[in-house]
């Protein structure tokens, strides 16, 4: 039986394709010995226990960002953090490390190395972190959510997505998703949302342009993120929620979507065959302006600039799109085309062949 060790935490990006291969693996041999290590800070803490898996500690050690007392700790910080993994290692016999980023990676890639046993990387962001940087320099396998992503022998796998998104059949949940959100099945949806959090920028233009939405035929629904205060119109055909707990139903309702570029987004839209204008997130390190890269070169999808997103775009950009229904039809047409839903697969069969498995 092998056993494997599971990296990565910190944020959703990293904890949710971590869970969704730990869940493939135990799909396919309920008696695979999973485990996974992260941080006590991330959001891994409360999402792994919950899903089941067993969450082994390592300590969180920040790569330093400038020469600071911080950074002429780090050294003797990130030895510990490599010791500890070596002894989670040792202790319940690991086969194979596999990395999905975060502050819990990088000493798993060091620690698996000096125990000499395989380990793989997947990144989910079209800009690496500097975690997969370095792990990807002795993996056995390197797997990347997105064509064009600088990793050194990455191969492109996809995302590993969750269940509910895989499984999804939009045409046969559209009437249930509809009533779900008290809207027509037979009018085209235009679903706008930024996170759970929301997107302020989005928000801000959707309640200056949403008549124009409707105006246009199209009905609305906005996901405005539990953060919110913008208040409800409660008109016909606009339907305004501060969190979905059903994004399945929210996908299923779909004919365009807007919205932000995490990849987790970029990715489940893509596999879903869903158009979409994205308005990349401008603070960071740009990464959410190369996830949507793939999807907008195979014309699935259009950019549109943050600093310049409001209602009167809205009018200028978004409006017009919603009349032009050619448009619209083979824009769906590249996104079937682009994405794909076997993201867990894949990985899992890079951990296969690292391990020499068969496949």
């Amino acid at each position: 039986m092998t056993s494997y060790l599971l990296a990565g935490g910190g944020t959703a990006g990293h904890v949710n394709p971590l869970l969704a291969v730990a869940d493939g693996l135990r799909a396919r041999d309920p008696q695979a010995d999973v485990l996974v290590l992260g941080t006590a800070e991330g959001l891994e803490s409360r999402l792994v226990p919950a899903r089941g898996y067993e969450l082994l500690i390592v300590d969180k050690v920040p790569f330093p960002r400038r020469p600071n007392r911080q950074a002429a700790a780090f050294p003797g910080r990130f030895r510990r953090a490599i010791a500890q993994v070596r002894a989670h290692i040792r202790q319940h016999g690991i086969d194979v490390v596999v990395g999905f980023g975060g502050y819990a990676s990088a000493p798993a890639y060091v620690a698996a190395r000096r125990e000499r046993i395989p380990f793989v990387v997947h990144e989910a962001n079209a800009k690496p972190g500097l975690a997969n940087v370095l792990g990807a320099r002795w993996a056995a396998a390197v797997g990347v959510a997105f064509d064009g992503t600088p990793l050194r022998g990455g191969e492109v796998v996809g995302m590993p997505l969750r269940r509910e998104v895989i499984a999804l059949d939009r045409a046969a949940l559209r009437g249930e998703a509809a009533a779900a959100f008290g809207l027509d099945a037979d009018r085209p949806v235009l679903l706008v949302f930024g996170g759970s959090l929301g997107a302020q920028r989005l928000n801000e233009a959707l309640a200056d342009s949403w008549r124009d939405i409707l105006d246009a035929g199209w009905q609305l629904l906005h996901v405005t993120g539990e953060r919110s205060d913008m208040p409800d119109p409660g008109v016909p055909g606009y339907s305004l929620r501060r969190y979905v707990d059903r994004m399945d139903l929210a996908f299923a309702l779909a004919d365009l979507i807007v919205s932000r570029s995490g990849s987790a987004t970029v990715s489940e839209v893509s596999a879903l065959g869903i158009p979409a204008l994205y308005v990349p997130y401008s603070v960071g390190n740009g990464e959410q302006r190369l996830n949507a890269g793939s999807a907008v070169a195979a014309g699935a999808a259009e950019l549109l600039d943050d600093a310049t997103f409001d209602g009167d775009a809205v009018r200028r950009i978004v409006v017009p799109l919603l009349h032009d229904r050619d448009r619209i039809a083979t824009m769906a047409t590249a996104a079937e085309k682009v994405g794909t839903r076997t993201g867990t697969e894949n990985v899992i069969a890079l951990i296969d062949r690292a391990v020499g498995a068969p496949n």
